[in-house]
């Protein structure tokens, strides 16, 4: 919706002063040329008059035409047939001569008139469509509805004249008010309200203004400022619903996220307290007795299952921090290869049952990474291996160069990821292969976009998975 659009909008009637200055400068004109001409004689000052009546149709209508052929009839008579300067014929050939005229230049300029009339309202109503539609096409688009209304009241306030517009609405987010003046600041006149309603839903009005002395509006015109107010109407009542919508998805994904939560809580959480409390319960049992090895193996394995519980808390705090917008990395100039050693010491407990092989190239960059999140990054990907990894199965950590970062890759030799599952398995609380849900994916790739780098899954030549991530030198690549 542009200024552009108001000059779509036809010109109005001609006033009723122009109609009879028309009548009578058309066909005195015809008679100046026509006298000024000594050539010229009956039939030539014929042909002037009738083009006269042409011009006096198209400048003001069927009437004003019509009008002027009778005039023209006159001048015909009067100036160029015997006896001149009289109204009086005395030839029958003349008066029938005469009559003829005044027939064909009243149907002519009548025909003329309509033809133009016709064209007119033509223009009109494809214009008022095509104003229709670009209204539509604002309020109906993503902008904000108080713009939207603003425009609209401006656009009104130059289509019909008006001193001032005023769009009264209630919005999704509450009333909504547009207001256009025009800065003549002249005496308001008529005063008209056009409802803004949506099925029953009453949602306002549009309050217009006349300028003082302005032509009262027309049918057409109130038919126009119907539709806009039907227009905006439409798009109040499709915002509302949008926003209703917009409540109730994300009060579905609430409740997701809620199912999905209680069910990570007593799936995940539940196995390592069950493992803590069958050791404390056997260490505390009366007339048992553990030596010192099988005390330090049920003390290890309390200690395990006690990291693994912290690792899951610490999950959830990570996935907490995410949600609110609250991970900020931390970034240091750190070689890669150090967060992969740390890892690997710290988690040697629970990769002991599988063979890991490390692929460091000695050219890898050091990058700029928050050390803490990195690690954790790593340590998420790896436990996830190690979920799905058979007994005695190979993992391998690959850390190359990549551009101007470095591509970090751990592969298992699980049962693989269909392609389809292959980026739903990043999503917070999917279940895996093993009906677990989990969040350390999850956690990786909100870590690795805050790194401004990229991580998916791919398939393995060996049927398995690896999850691959990059993280580019400086902190600033684009991801995915």
């Amino acid at each position: 919706m542009t200024v552009s659009l108001s000059r779509m909008w036809t010109a109005r009637p001609a006033s009723p002063v122009r109609a009879v200055a028309a009548i009578i400068l058309g066909p005195a004109i015809a008679t100046g040329i026509a006298l000024a001409a000594s050539t010229i004689g009956a039939v030539g000052a014929a042909s002037l008059y009738l083009l006269a009546v042409v011009a006096v149709a198209a400048a003001g209508g069927v009437w004003s035409g019509i009008a002027a052929a009778a005039v023209s009839f006159l001048g015909l008579n009067y100036f160029f047939t015997p006896p001149k300067h009289t109204f009086r014929v005395n030839k029958i050939d003349d008066l029938v001569a005469l009559l003829v005229f005044l027939g064909v230049a009243a149907i002519v300029g009548a025909l003329f008139a309509r033809a133009l009339g016709e064209r007119a309202r033509a223009e009109r109503r494809e214009n008022e469509t095509r104003l229709l539609n670009s209204i539509s096409n604002r309020l109906l688009t993503g902008e904000s509805l108080q713009h939207a209304l603003n425009e609209l009241a401006r656009l009104a306030l130059e289509l019909f004249e008006l001193e001032r517009c005023v769009v009264d609405a209630t919005g999704p987010d509450g009333p909504l008010r547009a207001v256009a003046e025009a800065p003549t600041n002249r005496e308001p006149g008529e005063r008209a309200e056009i409802p803004l309603v949506a099925g029953a839903e009453d949602l306002g009005t549009i309050t217009i203004e006349r300028r003082a002395g302005a032509p009262p509006l027309g049918p057409s015109d109130r038919a126009l400022l119907n539709a806009l107010g039907a227009q905006a109407a439409l798009a109040l009542e499709r915002a509302r619903l949008d926003a209703e919508a917009r409540s109730a998805r994300l009060d579905a994904e609430a409740s997701q996220i809620r199912a999905a939560l209680f069910s990570s809580v007593t799936h995940d959480l539940r196995t390592p307290l069950a493992s803590i409390k069958t050791g404390v319960t056997s260490l505390l049992e009366q007339g048992v007795v553990y030596d010192a090895t099988q005390q330090r193996e049920l003390l290890g394995a309390m200690l395990v299952e006690t990291d693994r519980l912290n690792r899951l808390v610490g999950n959830l705090l990570h996935l907490a921090r995410v949600r609110a917008g609250a991970l900020v990395p931390a970034k240091q100039l750190v070689p890669f290869d150090d967060i992969v050693e740390a890892v690997l010491t710290r988690m040697k407990p629970a990769l002991a049952p599988f063979s890991i092989r490390t692929m460091i190239r000695p050219d890898a960059p050091a990058v700029w990474i928050d050390p803490i999140q990195i690690d954790q990054v790593l340590t998420n990907v790896l436990e996830n291996a190690v979920r799905y990894s058979p007994p005695n199965g190979e993992i391998v950590i690959s850390v190359a160069p990549w551009n101007d970062g470095v591509q970090v890759r751990i592969a298992d030799q699980g049962p693989g990821i269909a392609p389809e599952e292959r980026e739903r398995i990043f999503e917070a609380f999917v279940k895996g292969p093993g009906g677990a849900t989990g969040l350390g994916l999850s956690i990786a790739r909100a870590v690795v976009l805050a790194h401004d780098g990229k991580i998916w899954a791919e398939g393995t030549p060996a049927g398995g998975t690896a999850i691959v991530f990059q993280l580019p030198l400086n902190g600033q690549g684009e991801p995915s």
